[in-house]
């Protein structure tokens, strides 16, 4: 363990060795961590993906840098189906832990899979669909897409909830349960599986439950029973002989409730039938005009990304043709400087706004090799003074909170001078301020490589952290 303030590492004593910072607190915090990490680690072991996904963020809660938890976290997602959390999770160990982490074998398993990768994208493009028509009460097309989603990927519980609620609101309680056990079976702990169970086993009948048809239960009265004969409910009289009627009435009412039984027997499950496989076809020329639909939306798609790369070739045309003119205005810039040091080196504000528009990365491969000589020559006599000049500028502005004119006086003091080390730490912590992370990333890392062991070094590695951590 190290300590939390200065990385040191850590002995059996309360106090840091390195800089005498009490860590007993922090010790209990780490250690507690690690209490939850075991704990999820068991759950995990039975499957209570669940209960083990609710301690290790627990555990990270207590210590974000616990690697072990967040890989096992992440192991749990991606395991459930849910890739894109974990793979959030083992880029976060990564960037805590560059080195000998074993997030870069996981993710190393699923990049380096054009397949695992493709299905994956399916599967989250699918379901969402399956979400999008739920919206739109389009419940039929919902399961449709739903069980193209399992067949992608069968360990998505999501899918197997989604599909199970479906399916308890068209009262198809035998399918409601089988997708709530394979969702259990996945994942024992879960609390939405085992409601959705509970809820179809109450609509479930003694028949529809799984017992023979032989199962009958009798009614209150004696003169009828009930039993079930797949999704039906039967209803039947007791079968009495008519010679033990004193009335012949009796008889004829008997000889008609069994007529009307015999027809439900022999008519009513055909039309079933019909109406079943009615629905079947429509679903199945639905189904075929949403891959219709789907492969023209890809064909469009296509037709977007050649536009695009016909666009980009004519910027990069139109870019070429820009080229000229800036070089000439660099030239003409420099060739100021220039006459300005001559007639008066000590005048930094005047050759600095004749600089003001020279950007050498720009027209770095326009220039000729005399410019660039003279551009260095004139630099290595006024550079040192531009940068100052600039550096004092953008402090000033850092220190009253303008945080874009702090990063454009920086940027230019980093231009003349890339060896001062508060300059670039300052430009990291403006972009920081100003909101842009992307940049103030790229700058800390600047520090970080450029500058290694100095305190700037260590500060930006902090900015560096907490940045990655906010899930930037």
């Amino acid at each position: 363990m190290r300590c939390y303030r200065c990385g040191a590492e850590l002995d059996k004593s309360d106090v840091c060795p390195g800089c005498g910072t009490n860590v007993k607190v922090n010790k209990r915090i780490v250690s507690l961590s690690n209490v939850f990490y075991n704990e999820g680690l068991e759950k995990a072991g039975v499957r209570d993906m669940t209960g083990a996904i609710d301690a290790l963020r627990q555990s990270l809660k207590l210590d974000k840098n616990n690697i072990d938890a967040r890989n096992l976290l992440g192991l749990i997602y991606y395991e459930t189906g849910e890739a894109v959390a974990a793979l959030s999770e083992w880029v976060i160990s990564k960037n805590l832990k560059p080195e000998d982490n074993l997030a870069d074998k996981y993710m190393d398993y699923v990049r380096n899979s054009p397949a695992q990768l493709d299905a994956i994208n399916q599967t989250i493009k699918k379901f969402n669909i399956a979400l999008n028509y739920c919206k739109q009460d389009s419940l039929d097309l919902a399961v449709i897409q739903l069980k193209k989603v399992l067949s992608l990927n069968s360990g998505f519980i999501k899918a197997h909830l989604l599909l199970a609620l479906l399916y308890l609101k068209n009262g198809n309680w035998d399918k409601a349960k089988i997708e709530a056990q394979k969702a259990l079976k996945l994942d024992t702990g879960n609390v939405m599986a085992k409601r959705y169970l509970r809820e179809a086993d109450s609509m479930l009948l003694p028949g529809e439950s799984g017992k023979l048809v032989s199962d009958i239960a009798s009614s209150d009265s004696d003169e009828v029973i009930r039993y079930n004969s797949g999704n039906e409910m039967i209803i039947q009289p007791v079968k009495k002989s008519p010679i033990a009627k004193s009335n012949s009435i009796w008889g004829i009412l008997l000889g008609a409730v069994l007529g009307f039984a015999a027809a439900c027997f022999l008519v009513l499950p055909q039309r079933i039938q019909s109406i079943n496989n009615n629905n079947q076809s429509r679903i199945t020329q639905i189904s075929e005009e949403s891959d219709a639909k789907s492969a023209q939306i890809n064909a469009y798609e296509q037709q977007v990304k050649n536009l695009e790369t016909q666009i980009a070739d004519l910027q990069s045309k139109v870019t070429d043709y820009e080229g000229v003119d800036s070089t000439s205005a660099a030239m003409n810039s420099l060739m100021n400087a220039t006459n300005i040091y001559f007639n008066d080196s000590s005048d930094i504000e005047a050759m600095a706004a004749a600089l003001e528009k020279l950007d050498l990365n720009a027209i770095d491969d326009d220039v000729s090799s005399e410019f660039k000589e003279l551009y260095n020559t004139l630099m290595s006599l006024v550079g040192p003074q531009l940068a100052t000049s600039y550096y004092n500028a953008g402090y000033a502005a850092y220190k009253e909170k303008d945080y874009e004119t702090a990063i454009t006086n920086f940027s230019k003091a980093y231009q003349y001078d890339n060896t001062n080390v508060n300059t670039v730490y300052y430009l990291g912590n403006s972009y920081y301020e100003h909101g842009d992370l992307d940049n103030a990333k790229t700058t800390y890392d600047a520090v970080i490589t450029n500058f290694p062991g100095t305190q700037s070094a260590s500060s930006a590695q902090t900015k560096l952290a907490e940045i990655n951590n906010s899930g930037n």
